[in-house]
């Protein structure tokens, strides 16, 4: 005798092991929160004030596009700094590159598997505070300064014009960043199998070839990472153009934090540090999506 089905009935209710969470995601919750609390969380706040009524701390509380309009306004001069601040950004890029990487190479040639340890050496200056070695540079630059009286006493007339320009800021800017670009830039380098080279140079291949070819390619995403994390870094710098510039060049990180701090106009500082991440994030996205990503890393 056939006997029917009730389709109607619920599904079954769900277990407690169906409902349980991935050890993988359970694995991640620690970094997730960290993430969240660490970079979410404080970019949402910025972003929040950003839209908040003009010199009040009503965040959450009101929304108004009044700061941007501020910003937007042709009358307002603060583009000017937006462009310095990416002018210095893509030049201390394009120098440390150059700079960086015959001093990445020769440590990985001289030093090998240790290149990365010896590499780790640059970052110690990281550990006095960034303000404390610019104005060592100051005393350095300075009209009756360490160079200005060398000068004088072996003879000559002193010291040339250095302090408060716009090259005393970019020189601040390398010195400051070299380490962000030659660690990462080290590591990348030290991933070359010498294997590969070897076998390149035994088929016949130039020096310039393999170096086109075979070392340039395998070394990119680390030259890549240093590139973008100076880019970053110093699109945000403030204390090279305040120290060694003095007011010759106003950056927008210093026009941020007169809007936080003198001002009293966090909605207007967080509207300005919204649009220089957006731009910052813009500009850093543009450029990977021009990049042929797999062929630099060997993946065709």
């Amino acid at each position: 005798m056939a006997v029917a089905l009730d389709t109607s009935a619920a599904p079954p209710a769900k277990t407690a092991e169906t409902m349980s969470i991935s050890p993988g995601l359970r694995s991640a919750s620690p970094v997730l929160i960290l993430l969240g609390l660490g970079f979410l969380a404080p970019l949402i706040t910025v972003a929040a004030y950003a839209f908040a009524a003009p010199k009040s701390f009503d965040v959450f509380r009101s929304f108004t596009l009044e700061n941007f309009a501020a910003i937007f306004d042709p009358q307002n001069t603060v583009w000017t700094s937006f462009v310095w601040s990416l002018i210095f950004a893509f030049l201390t890029v394009v120098l440390l590159a150059v700079i960086a990487y015959p001093i990445a190479y020769g440590m990985n040639r001289m030093f090998g598997k240790w290149a990365g340890f010896v590499s780790v050496l640059f970052v110690f200056p990281l550990f006095v505070s960034e303000n404390v070695r610019l104005y060592g540079w100051v005393l350095f630059f300075i009209k009756n300064g360490v160079l200005d009286g060398a000068l004088k006493w072996l003879g000559f007339a002193g010291g040339p014009e250095v302090l408060y320009t716009p090259g005393a800021i970019l020189f601040g800017m390398l010195y400051v960043y070299l380490p962000f670009m030659l660690f990462p830039m080290s590591l990348g380098i030290a991933m070359i199998p010498r294997d590969l080279v070897d076998a390149a140079r035994d088929l016949g291949a130039s020096r310039l070839m393999i170096w086109r070819e075979v070392e340039l390619p395998l070394a990119m995403p680390g030259i890549l990472i240093g590139m973008l994390l100076t880019f970053v870094l110093g699109a945000g710098a403030v204390a090279e153009s305040k120290i060694l510039g003095g007011q010759s060049i106003i950056t927008i990180a210093q026009d941020i934090e007169v809007a936080f701090t003198y001002a009293q106009n966090w909605p207007l500082g967080s509207a300005l540090a919204l649009i220089l991440v957006a731009i910052v994030s813009g500009l850093a996205l543009y450029v990977l999506s021009k990049l042929d990503l797999d062929r630099i890393l060997g993946r065709r």
